[in-house]
């Protein structure tokens, strides 16, 4: 479980394909504390270290991961926001994660607001995820609050420290992020159309 406050960028080192899996290799300053066999969200993504050589850990992806996240999209060299399963007497400061991304969504529009940043994105309404207005939504693994929500769209604020010490300050128009969505709303929503879909 995973709370969306990200603790440091990872950079890409290395991506190496064995069968339909990726290997990634990331240099992060939190390598030294990692052990093998540890869930780390990567861009909300959670991923298990299977390696680890001096500051760099591997980590890999299946099919599955690749073809329902925007890890299919990475390349050496870029950052990616990195988040250490929350210890059990910790604080959430975000909200519940759970490193499942639900599906991606696409950056709309960037638009600078007097020293912060809002961020419009879209989804695929048709996969069954919906935002609402002042709700938690997680992208690229960051804690944040959805407004303008509306079917398939939905706007988040990014202030500096965010926007400087997340993966947000790389992001542009058209690119793909990864959504999971408020699993508390996951849960209701499921409640309410039943199993019959």
């Amino acid at each position: 479980m995973f709370t969306g406050i990200i603790e440091t960028l990872g950079t890409i080192n290395k991506i190496e394909k064995e069968g339909t899996n990726f290997h990634f290799d990331i240099e992060s300053p939190l390598t030294s504390e990692l052990k093998i066999d540890q869930s780390v969200a990567h861009n909300g993504v959670c991923l298990t270290v299977v390696a680890i050589n001096g500051p760099i850990y591997r980590v890999t992806a299946i099919d599955e991961t690749l073809k329902k996240t925007s890890l299919k999209n990475w390349e050496v060299g870029k950052k990616v926001n990195v988040e250490r399963c929350m210890p059990a007497n910790g604080r959430f400061d975000g909200h519940i994660v759970q490193g499942h991304v639900d599906q991606v969504g696409r950056v709309e529009a960037i638009s600078e607001q007097d020293g912060s940043w809002i961020f419009d994105f879209s989804f695929d309404s048709n996969l069954g995820n919906v935002t609402v207005e002042k709700g938690s939504i997680t992208v690229n693994g960051t804690s944040l609050t959805c407004f303008n929500s509306k079917n398939g769209r939905f706007s988040v604020a990014i202030i500096p420290y965010t926007y400087e010490f997340t993966n947000f300050h790389q992001l542009q128009v058209g690119d793909e992020v990864n959504l999971e969505f408020d699993v508390i709303g996951k849960y209701i929503q499921r409640i309410i159309r039943g199993y019959s879909e």
